[in-house]
């Protein structure tokens, strides 16, 4: 048994010490401050933190209503909402093009409108916010199906109107679960490439975003895409240490470790 989860441990840790064994720390530090990396992480940050603001702002009301409401065809919304976590990165793509491109179905009336998305960080903004909601959307609706809805009851006895309590009381209740959700969604945006580069293409300091710079240098430049990766990596590790402090510091009762439980 420990032999297996020994190997198990090495075949998940060793890709990822990989990367920083290649390359000493000072040539990954002074690969960083080249203009395709600087570029890329502007964009990169810029699109996931719009894009993720869009998922928690629309995200979160589409949760609570999917997670209190039972209506007729609330399994199909839900497997819905899930449906994007297994499509391939070139359907996703290739369905936004289809949507929003210059000949897709709403194409005819963004021109009338005067948008255009190809080739644009807006493009870029609703690819991550399409791959990456329904991580934040599904986890979303578990913590509020967990809940007490006699908590809810008493605060709507006592007074406090619908949008009262669900600031004051629900939200509260539920931001460990909204938390987890919400990293969970950054950091799949944030490492997002199939969907973005069909939809909004590969121009740097426009819509090239850090995975897309990898692939660009992965044939030109390797240890410039060696450093790309391991910034990657190190965000992803910042955001999963920060979460885990954050359910560290939230009071709460005794609950599964494990960061996502199945909603009900």
């Amino acid at each position: 048994m420990f032999a297996a989860a020994a190997t198990a441990l090495a075949f998940l840790l060793f890709p990822i010490a990989a990367i920083f064994a290649r390359v000493t720390p000072g040539k990954l530090v002074a690969q960083l401050s080249r203009p395709v990396v600087t570029d890329a992480l502007v964009v990169s940050l810029k699109t996931s933190g719009i894009a993720q603001a869009l998922v928690l702002l629309l995200g979160t009301p589409a949760a609570y209503l999917l997670a209190t409401r039972r209506f007729r065809g609330r399994s199909i919304a839900v497997v819905l909402v899930e449906l994007p976590l297994v499509l391939p990165p070139a359907v996703a793509g290739i369905g936004l093009i289809a949507a929003f491109g210059r000949f897709g179905l709403l194409g005819g009336t963004l021109d009338t409108l005067g948008i255009r998305l190809g080739l644009t960080q807006a493009a870029v903004v609703i690819a991550v916010a399409f791959v990456s909601s329904p991580l934040y959307v599904r986890q979303a609706i578990a913590a509020f199906e967990a809940v007490d809805p006699n908590l809810v009851a008493a605060s709507r006895t006592l007074g406090a109107g619908p949008v009262r309590t669900f600031f004051r009381v629900v939200l509260p209740l539920a931001r460990r679960g909204l938390a987890a959700g919400e990293a969970l969604s950054f950091a799949r945006g944030l490492g997002e490439f199939g969907a973005t580069i069909m939809f909004a293409g590969s121009l740097q300091g426009v819509t090239q975003t850090l995975p897309l710079a990898i692939y660009q240098e992965f044939d030109q430049d390797f240890t410039t895409a060696l450093a790309m990766s391991a910034l990657l990596v190190v965000v992803s590790g910042a955001l999963l240490v920060a979460l885990r402090l954050t359910l560290q510091w939230q009071p709460s009762r005794p609950t599964s470790r494990f960061l996502f439980a199945p909603s009900r």
